[in-house]
């Protein structure tokens, strides 16, 4: 499931800077405030396309419990401010509100005792969700992460990142099918370029070496699921399994045709270096 809350806006990655690099003490109340929003309300807020919300797939006492004893750990104090008056608050409305909360966050001079206390409800929502099915282990989703895999190696120095790759053309198209991305080709190569030239440079200057990081192509899996899933669970130290679902050929192509040869070959000139950049003739 995408849980979002580790790279998301307002997520750990950007609470992790807000305390250590760039902390002043207003930067760091606007990430915490920014955070509780996230944790407390949008996360819980938010369902999958199964229906579930991530306090119910890691269990509700236990999201609970991780994002409570979060806070103390966070804040260095908090107190109340008086509220100034709006408008004609001065007349003494009964509703008018006399002072606002404000949290004054704790500095880390220490970035690795930060991710620490971080990576307390990371190991308590997923680990646990992990061991209650009895899993050795966990995967997260959201695509974005993609883009910030030096933060995740802070956050879990022992994960292994997966990059399932898949043909930049369907990727277009699955996109031209998605409700909450531009409608138009044109918008979806504004999308999309910046996302893939970021991925492309970082790949270029980061040094991968002794890092635990796999990429594998959509198609490939798809075109023979049992064997590349024994092949890549090894790569993961996970006993091979028959899963429930499998990558599926038709459903990685089955919007490209809503692509006619005219359009295509713009996108391909458009995308130009990046298709084979990516690992596509």
């Amino acid at each position: 499931m995408e849980t979002r809350f580790l790279v998301d806006p307002g997520g750990l990655r950007d609470l992790t800077d807000a305390l250590t690099c760039r902390y002043d003490p207003t930067v760091g109340e606007d990430a915490l405030r920014r955070l509780s929003d996230l944790l407390t309300v949008r996360v819980p807020g938010r369902r999958d396309d199964r229906g579930r919300t991530v306090p119910e797939l890691v269990g509700e006492r236990r999201y609970r419990d991780a994002v409570r004893q979060l806070w103390p750990q966070l804040i260095a104090c908090a107190y109340d401010e008086p509220a100034p008056a709006e408008g004609f608050g001065d007349a003494g409305g009964p509703f008018e509100p006399l002072s606002r909360r404000r949290v004054l966050p704790r500095y880390f001079s220490d970035r690795g005792e930060l991710l620490g206390i971080l990576r307390g409800p990371v190991d308590t929502m997923f680990g646990g969700a992990a061991a209650d099915a009895g899993k050795p282990t966990w995967c997260e989703k959201t695509p974005f992460n993609l883009l910030c895999m030096e933060f995740l190696w802070e956050l879990v120095p022992e994960a292994t990142i997966v990059h399932i790759k898949r043909h930049p053309l369907s990727v277009l198209a699955s996109h031209l099918a998605q409700p909450w991305a531009p409608p138009t080709v044109d918008g979806v190569l504004a999308y999309l370029k910046p996302v893939y030239h970021r991925r492309l440079t970082w790949k270029s200057t980061f040094d991968l070496a002794g890092r635990r990081y796999i990429e594998v192509r959509a198609e490939d899996l798809a075109a023979d699921w049992a064997g590349q899933r024994r092949a890549l669970f090894e790569r993961l130290d996970v006993d091979d399994f028959a899963t429930p679902s499998a990558f599926q050929s038709h459903r990685l192509t089955n919007r490209d045709d809503q692509l006619d040869d005219d359009t295509r070959e713009f996108v391909e000139e458009a995308l130009g270096e990046i298709i084979p950049a990516m690992g596509y003739g």
